[in-house]
């Protein structure tokens, strides 16, 4: 996906609060009139990280690909499954007992066949939430789950993130 244009927009009603959201082939980040230039460099960059995993995540069908991938390795399917942006130190997590999976969406990006392994760790969590032999094995049901795995762990090196995690 190519870059898109930035509008920063500054605002005198705004006081704390920042925005971005895509209009019309451009990404508007709104931010307070008052906040210093040296703050607005960083915050413009991770502000239109954010739209932009927001844009590309629009295009990937969670609840239809959780639900095949369910089906297709034998786990219990999940009640919901969303795209987050506050996952910052991980790249999914579930609660059990809700049967609710989110999964980052610093993943929108990533082939296909890591999404999938991620989404598939998450709904083992539904049937078993330890990371025991049981768990293991449901997981090892999916064939590039290491290959999945390594990519991750090498995105998370490259990028110089501290290694997140996938629990629940």
């Amino acid at each position: 996906m190519t870059q898109m244009p930035v509008d920063v927009v500054r605002s005198k009603r705004r006081k704390k609060t920042v925005q971005a959201y895509v209009a019309e082939g451009r990404i508007r980040v709104l931010i307070p009139a008052g906040l210093p230039r040296a703050e607005e460099e960083k915050i413009v960059k991770d502000m239109v990280a954010r739209a932009t995993r927001r844009l590309r995540s629009s295009t990937v069908d969670l609840r239809v690909r959780a639900r095949t991938l369910a089906a297709r390795y034998r786990l219990p399917a999940a009640a919901t499954i969303e795209w987050s942006d506050r996952q910052l130190s991980r790249w999914g997590s579930c609660t059990p007992n809700e049967g609710k999976v989110r999964i980052s969406s610093r993943l929108a990006h990533v082939p296909e066949w890591v999404l999938d392994w991620v989404i598939i760790h998450e709904l083992a969590h539904l049937a078993v939430p330890d990371h025991g032999p049981r768990f293991q094995e449901l997981v090892g049901r999916y064939e590039l789950g290491e290959r999945a795995e390594g990519y991750l762990i090498a995105k998370s090196e490259n990028s110089k993130e501290e290694l997140p995690g996938i629990t629940s």
